[in-house]
């Protein structure tokens, strides 16, 4: 029956060295292949077209954020406008309930004057016995 021979040092060593040779031969020669150069080329390209287009969204979402500033704007400025036609709408009514108000009180003034001379003139034909 034979034993179990463990490797010594210098076997590991050198059988490392030996596996690390191949595996960087291994990658030059994958690299040096001209598949991979067109998957790199390829890379590259489908990189810059998706940089292409977040510049194209990015440039969009710019124009679309003025658009609705201008709207907000002029959505503020009507706003504004009708805020103010409003308040002069407002006023004249008050202006105009001013005049009912003021003809309306001159009128019961007159109605009073009336009232009170009709009673003064009754009372003295009463005094004089008419």
């Amino acid at each position: 029956m034979s034993s179990f021979r463990s490797p010594d040092l210098f076997e590991r060593r050198n059988n490392a060295a030996i596996v690390k040779k191949l595996m960087l031969e291994k990658f030059r020669a994958t690299r040096q292949d001209p598949a991979f150069e067109q998957q790199r080329l390829k890379r590259i390209g489908v990189n810059e077209a998706r940089a292409a287009r977040a510049a194209e969204r990015e440039t969009a979402t710019k124009v679309r954020e003025a658009e609705l500033a201008a709207h907000a704007a002029r959505g503020a400025e009507l706003a504004a406008q009708a805020q103010r036609e409003a308040e002069k709408a407002e006023a004249l009514a008050k202006a105009e309930a001013a005049e009912r108000d003021a003809a309306l009180a001159t009128e019961q003034k007159a109605e009073r004057d009336a009232r009170y001379a009709a009673r003064k003139a009754a009372k003295k034909i009463r005094r004089r016995g008419y």
